[in-house]
């Protein structure tokens, strides 16, 4: 197959690394991009085939606009993507280029599609924000549960699980994301509009299990409703607590109190720097790996609150899909295009059917 030109920018990082693998894998052979050139020569040389380098920083956005080609491809593993994600989405927006990232960061998520969404538009760019574990398979499960339902559904919730400590199994890199999200206010999708929420919780069936999960500002609350006109409320949860989830949802809804104590908000940012510093120097965790696999829920119902449909996803590790996923999206979108531009959700930017397969192949499949 001919190649798009892929840049990866944070090649050196844990998620980076996975999909530069991931992207060889599959035939393409992307640009390596990173602030630290002896970092990013120690990736190359490890590599079984010979890779282009480049050095970009975010301290200096020049650096990044002169590694993304007009119309060209850029994903970003860089986190917290809230402190240094915007400038690979600036250079995306003027290169006129497809961007990918792996944020689950529910405050860059909604800056994407409201701030950078409309001059992306403009420029005739597309940005998938959120392309990874958080926040594709709730985005396709939701769908497919949505069609299924038929016109009379109103409202999806969707709902993420793991088999497993995803806690333990998290990256340096993640935890410090989690960390630096903590006292931002959270988001949800009701009455046809994005409101404030904190807290809520509620309780799902998986794989024949009861699994309660905590209320996350994500991806799909921006882009479901655009591709369901009748869609009146999008509820995402988080089920990786377990027992501890009702007591993350009262520190929840108390953190606009807390955040509103001066410099409680740069205390969990030294926080999250010493979380990246006790990381390796790929930005992994230090502690043994623990295996986990992931489960995905969307629930559609109608005015009455009748559930009408439901769809179930199954997969593995978290890390491994985002990889998967990524490379498949920006192979996919550099051969093939994109369907839609400025900010939108992936099954906008490849269909519902083409967004299938893709997830089918990253590992992730509906169950009967």
């Amino acid at each position: 197959m001919t190649s798009p030109r892929i840049v990866i920018f944070g090649a050196t990082g844990y998620t980076g690394r996975l999909t530069v693998e991931a992207l060889l894998a599959r035939g393409a052979r992307p640009v390596l991009a990173g602030r630290d050139p002896a970092r990013l020569e120690s990736l190359a040389s490890s590599l079984p085939v010979e890779l282009p380098t480049a050095v970009a920083d975010v301290t200096r956005p020049a650096t990044i606009r002169r590694i993304i080609e007009p119309g060209g491809v850029l994903i970003s593993t860089v986190g917290p993507f809230a402190r240094w994600g915007e400038p690979a989405v600036e250079a995306a927006i003027e290169a006129g280029g497809v961007y990918l990232d792996s944020t689950g960061e529910p405050m860059f998520i909604r800056r994407i599609f409201q701030r950078y969404g409309p001059a992306a538009a403009a420029s005739g760019a597309t940005l998938l924000t959120a392309f990874g574990y958080d926040y594709v398979p709730g985005n396709l499960a939701a769908g497919l549960a949505l069609r299924k339902a038929g016109p009379e559904a109103v409202r999806v919730d969707i709902g993420y699980f793991v088999q497993g400590n995803m806690v333990r199994r998290s990256s340096a890199g993640t935890r410090a994301s989690i960390l630096g999200m903590l006292l931002d206010p959270m988001y949800g999708f009701r009455e046809g509009r994005i409101l404030r929420e904190h807290g809520r919780t509620r309780v799902f069936s998986v794989n024949g299990r009861r699994r309660q999960a905590l209320s996350v500002g994500a991806s799909e609350h921006f882009a479901l409703p655009r591709t369901h006109a009748g869609l009146r409320e999008v509820n995402v949860y988080l089920g990786w607590f377990g027992a501890l989830t009702r007591p993350a949802g009262a520190v929840a809804r108390a953190t606009p109190f807390i955040a509103a104590i001066p410099g409680a908000k740069r205390v969990t940012e030294l926080v999250a720097d010493r979380v990246l510093q006790s990381g390796g120097r790929d930005g992994s965790s230090t502690a043994p790996a623990e295996e986990v696999s992931s489960q995905v829920v969307a629930e559609a119902f109608d005015r009455d609150g009748v559930r009408l449909a439901s769809i179930e996803l199954h997969g593995g590790d978290p890390y491994d899909f985002t990889a998967r996923v990524l490379a498949w999206g920006a192979i996919t979108a550099g051969v093939e295009g994109v369907a839609a531009q400025g900010a939108v959700g992936p099954a906008e930017a490849f269909g519902l059917e083409g967004l299938v397969r893709g997830c089918d192949q990253a590992g992730l499949h509906a169950i009967a």
